[in-house]
């Protein structure tokens, strides 16, 4: 009879890990992707913005418009700065979470090739085994017809 794999639970641990890891890899994933798309919307935003102060000056701007028009670009420069900072983290964060993920498989790969290894050699047992049955049960049954 096969004896169970005596490193089931660990394994089963492992492969809990692994898909922990998969899944928060998966989320930094989206964080990160979220964060560069509002970055490029703001940039988007502020380029547009820009150009439409760019028309306004040549319309003529009073003193207190260009003014409005100075401060509002001034803001979304400073919102896209703590964007890029935002996008920068997140890029690490990715990154942790990737070398994460990939100990994780590695961890999961080596008690996976242990099992495997486990089954292999307790299939060949049982090969032997059951040969050895065979054996002896032909040489019975060789070893009674000679009698008779």
């Amino acid at each position: 009879m096969t004896k169970p794999f005596s490193l089931q639970a660990v394994l089963e641990l492992m492969q809990l890990r692994a898909d922990d890891a998969t899944n928060r890899l998966a989320r930094l994933i989206a964080t990160e992707r979220d964060a560069t798309s509002k970055l490029e919307m703001l940039q988007q935003y502020r380029d547009e913005y820009a150009t439409r102060f760019r028309q306004a000056a040549q319309n003529g701007l009073a003193q207190r418009e260009w003014h409005n028009y100075q401060e509002f670009l001034n803001r979304l420069d400073e919102a896209i700065d703590s964007q890029r900072l935002t996008v920068a983290q997140q890029v690490q964060n990715t990154a942790a979470g990737q070398t994460h993920w990939q100990q994780q498989r590695t961890k999961l790969k080596a008690f996976d090739t242990l099992s495997e290894r486990h089954f292999v050699s307790e299939n060949a047992l049982e090969l032997k085994r059951e040969q050895k049955t065979q054996d002896e049960f032909a040489a019975r049954h060789k070893g009674g017809k000679e009698k008779q």
